[in-house]
């Protein structure tokens, strides 16, 4: 694998092959090279690798399921991969600010499970 662009599905095998440092570099050249802007691009980029790491699970976790629904509803892939990155810094946000309800990954999993691309679009993903 030699560069990653959201847009395009990725082949779980070659991703992951690569370590975690490769597949943030490439993350932040997709970025840089789209003209992309963005206050933090290595944080913007580990959460890219951490949702595309989840994808590569395939059936493991609901995550592709996600992004397939997401993208049949019309989002693309880029716009998927980030609202389930919403979902997932919420998460991580409750669990550092000792939420406990936020604790295993079946909570996670069922926010993720209410999100719709309208619900993206809106903005409205925060209450699942």
């Amino acid at each position: 694998m030699q560069s990653y662009d959201p847009k395009m599905t990725l082949d779980p095998r070659q991703w992951n092959l690569l370590d975690e440092y490769e597949r943030v570099a490439m993350v932040v050249k997709y970025h840089q090279e789209a003209g992309i802007e963005l206050p933090d691009e290595n944080t913007h980029a580990l959460l890219h690798v951490v949702v595309e790491n989840q994808i590569a699970q395939g059936d493991e976790m609901p995550v592709e399921a996600v992004l397939h629904g997401l993208t049949d509803d019309n989002l693309d892939r880029h716009d998927a991969v980030h609202a389930i990155a919403s979902i997932l810094t919420n998460h991580i946000f409750e669990l550092m600010h000792g939420d406990d309800a936020a604790l295993g990954n079946d909570e996670y999993y069922a926010e993720l499970e209410k999100l719709t691309a309208e619900k993206w679009q809106r903005g409205d993903y925060t209450e699942g």
